[in-house]
């Protein structure tokens, strides 16, 4: 397990939300964290090629700006369940793909630059694997903010 020391900590805490838009990010949450920006983006790739972070980068609204996404599905047989998902991850649309315990035991998010990219994307899903693919698009949609403390725990 990866300590964190009291910077880490920090700088993890800032990063979520809140992020500056401005010419320099960076170097304005390393001034607010009192670190060197070459410091700070030292410890933001050490905190992702450790894993504690998985992931650190913008969330768009696609639908806001053209584009569409959707929540898809698709039967696979588990004999060919890693041919299909090796399919289906070829495209780049395909934002997540998870396993399920279901009938419909791939899920899948598809993002397009265009809402015809949706239809496009799932055809050529289907003619490569010969399988249905369900189309679940939004119906409504809620915002659920979440940010987590960081804190050190005695083992």
């Amino acid at each position: 397990m990866t300590e964190l020391d009291t910077v880490d900590r920090r700088l993890i805490e800032a990063l979520q939300g809140g992020f500056p838009l401005c010419a320099e990010p960076y170097a304005e949450v390393a001034g607010q964290l009192g670190i060197a920006e070459e410091d700070l983006l030292r410890r933001l790739e050490r905190l992702l090629e450790q894993r504690v972070l998985t992931r650190f980068g913008p969330m768009f609204q696609i639908d806001h700006i053209g584009g569409a996404f959707t929540l898809a599905a698709l039967a696979a047989p588990e004999e060919r369940y890693e041919e299909v998902a090796a399919t289906v991850n070829a495209l780049p649309q395909v934002a997540h793909n998870y396993r399920r315990e279901h009938a419909l035991n791939m899920w899948f998010v598809l993002a397009t630059e265009t809402p015809d990219g949706i239809g496009e994307a799932i055809a050529r899903i289907e003619r490569a694997s010969g399988l249905k693919v369900h189309n679940f698009p939004k119906e409504r949609e809620y915002f659920v903010g979440m940010n987590l403390a960081v804190r050190h725990s005695e083992s």
